[in-house]
């Protein structure tokens, strides 16, 4: 029998801001300032003010994001980005598409982070940028990563994809480094109507070249500086960006209200690991990941029960077949691999109910099996 619990429930935030959107949309068709306009530059201002930045650059997506980010400090052909292999491919496939050679490492066992003390060993005279990913809401030891960027002359460049209103130890996630991607996916605490991304930074030269180059290399019409791509923000997104980005911190408490009601239902329940936040860290609950055996049968049951479920990530990237060629072989990364085999996705988003997670507990505790 289907109990019917969304993994995700985006209709209610959008039934949140329609009243304040719908207006605001017909305006845009009205004067057709589909591109840029007051919008768009209205929420890259307060984004930046949210999180600390002197700049923020509306793009089209979070992988656009990234590739910009990364060209924006040099990197190219022949240069090595170090990164964890529990991430999401997009992270990779940016540097790929700079022509560049992602380089992986494991992660720590408690967060599932990348792990400071295995970057040194990647180092080679080739690396150019440390990319750490601020994953499921909480950020990566930034503050432990930069000494050593230092020590070797490279860039640290977040990818905060999953991390918007996040903060640790040295500041909010998107203002702990030289530059920042993000992703305003519409599953994203801080989600779009559709693909949407952003680059940031303190950098006002960075910022230049990110604005210039995604606009084909252009900052005056039909001059262009150099060849660049098309990937400015679609002027239509500014203002769903702009209504949940009033409501984020309000849905992010929401989700810690909810990730303290899982923690709660959840220690009752043998033979399921818990996600722990790092100290320091303000996690806003981009996902709520659990550890067990036997997860695909878990997983299954639970789907067939009507209750939504993810795994994030199945496979890490550097055993997927698009990476196949750097070589890499299983055994190489072993917490993030174990990781990969284990992990579930709980239904998290800002409108889930205590009756909807007591739903999802009461299935996962019929299923495991300690």
């Amino acid at each position: 029998m289907s109990t019917n619990v969304p993994f995700l429930d985006l209709a209610a935030q959008q039934a949140e801001i329609l009243d304040e959107v719908l207006p605001v949309w017909r305006a845009q068709l009205e004067s057709a300032a589909f591109m840029g306009g007051p919008e768009v530059a209205a929420f890259e201002r307060e984004y930046a003010q949210y999180i600390g930045v002197e700049h923020v650059i509306g793009v089209s997506n979070g992988t656009d994001a990234l590739e910009l980010a990364y060209r924006a400090v040099g990197v190219g052909p022949g240069d090595e980005v170090i990164m964890p292999a529990n991430t999401f491919i997009a992270t990779a496939e940016a540097v790929s598409r700079a022509g560049a050679v992602p380089v992986f490492v494991d992660v720590d066992e408690e967060h599932l982070l990348i792990d400071p003390a295995a970057i040194e060993a990647a180092i080679t005279p080739r690396t150019k940028v440390i990319a750490p990913v601020h994953l499921f809401g909480q950020t990566a030891p930034v503050e432990l990563i930069a000494p050593i960027a230092a020590k070797h002359d490279l860039v640290v460049i977040e990818d905060a994809a999953q991390s918007q209103g996040a903060s640790g130890v040295a500041g909010r996630a998107g203002a702990l480094a030289r530059v920042a991607a993000t992703s305003f996916y519409p599953g994203k605490n801080l989600g779009a109507a559709g693909d949407a991304g952003a680059v940031m930074t303190n950098d006002s030269e960075i910022a230049h070249f990110v604005r210039n180059i995604a606009a084909h290399g252009s900052s005056v019409k039909y001059v262009h500086d150099r060849i660049g791509v098309n990937a400015r923000l679609d002027a239509v997104q500014a203002p769903v960006l702009r209504a949940k980005l009033r409501r984020l911190d309000g849905w992010n408490s929401a989700r810690r209200a909810a990730a303290d009601r899982y923690d709660a239902l959840l220690a009752v329940v043998e033979g399921v690991r818990r996600p722990t936040v790092r100290p320091g860290n303000k996690d806003v609950w981009h996902l709520y990941v659990i550890r067990l055996e036997d997860r695909d049968r878990v997983a299954a049951e639970l789907t067939e029960a009507g209750i939504g479920v993810g795994i994030h990530y199945p496979t890490p990237v550097h055993l997927t077949e698009a990476y196949a060629g750097l070589g890499y072989r299983r055994g190489q990364f072993p917490v993030a691999e174990a990781a990969a085999d284990r992990i579930l996705s709980l239904p998290m988003f800002p409108h889930l109910t205590q009756a909807q997670q007591e739903t999802v507990v009461q299935g996962v505790a019929r299923s495991v099996r300690p």
